[in-house]
């Protein structure tokens, strides 16, 4: 058994996003950037599943710049067995994305295809579906729990309703959520050992996709400044305030 891990590069989330002057875009230049949190912890369950015996090869894959690179060493150094960059200066959309992991998977044929259920940058949370629609295969999305059962792959999910309790045939693609695991420390020892992993450059022309046109972002802003805040001693003083700001008559 196969899986195949999709990991994006994006601003490490604990920095402070800053819009550049232009509100032209975010300003990237001289920040930290790291996996996206949630596909490392797609990367922890897919290690998790190889170490108990469901799986002998765990590959990692990214779509984006040559940087990204330094994300897929970081991949490798959880303990990822190899990692696979299709290298491009355009930014996809998710259904691009999905294409060209789709050539992937063709090329590769994965049992299983994990994927964190959203990117932080972006929000989009679409890629893990349009994958499955366009390779014919089932999914499940904000997982929770992954259990391997002979040929099948049964998985728990968060609604409104409360838990949900899917079996899916594999091959599947599941996309994880951020209750499913935390994702391990890497060490320095495995940093090193990484730097001797297989880490293979592929082009969208050599996976025959097309960039295409995509929705251009023409204006970012800051969230707007909270308003002042103010400290009321009881609830009577609470209720006077509200009425005075039209809140309650």
């Amino acid at each position: 058994m196969k899986i195949l891990v999709a990991a994006k590069r994006v601003v490490d989330p604990n920095l402070r996003v800053q819009v550049k002057p232009d509100a032209s875009g975010i300003v990237t230049e001289g920040a930290g950037m790291s996996v996206n949190p949630f596909d490392e912890i797609a990367l922890e369950e897919a290690l998790r599943l190889r170490e108990r015996g469901h799986a002998a090869e765990v590959v990692v894959v990214s779509i984006g710049p040559t940087q990204s690179r330094q994300q897929l060493r970081t991949c490798l150094a959880m303990g990822a067995d190899r990692a696979i960059l299709v290298e491009t200066e355009v930014s996809l959309q998710p259904l691009g994305v999905s294409r060209a992991l789709l050539r992937l998977v063709e090329r590769e044929r994965p049992t299983l295809v994990l994927l964190g259920k959203q990117s932080i940058d972006d929000e989009s949370s679409q890629t893990a579906q349009m994958l499955a629609a366009l390779w014919g295969r089932p999914q499940a999305t904000s997982v929770s729990e992954v259990l391997i059962e002979g040929s099948c792959v049964r998985v728990t999910r968060e609604v409104d309703a409360g838990m949900e309790v899917l079996e899916l045939d594999l091959p599947a693609v599941i996309s994880a959520d951020l209750r499913l695991n935390e994702p391990r420390f890497v060490k320095l020892p495995d940093i090193v050992r990484a730097k001797r992993k297989p880490l293979d450059i592929h082009s969208l022309d050599e996976l025959a996709i097309e960039g295409g046109n995509h929705p251009r972002h023409v204006h970012y802003s800051s969230p707007p400044a909270r308003k002042r805040q103010i400290m009321v001693e009881d609830v009577p003083a609470l209720l006077r305030s509200m009425r005075e700001r039209g809140v309650i008559t």
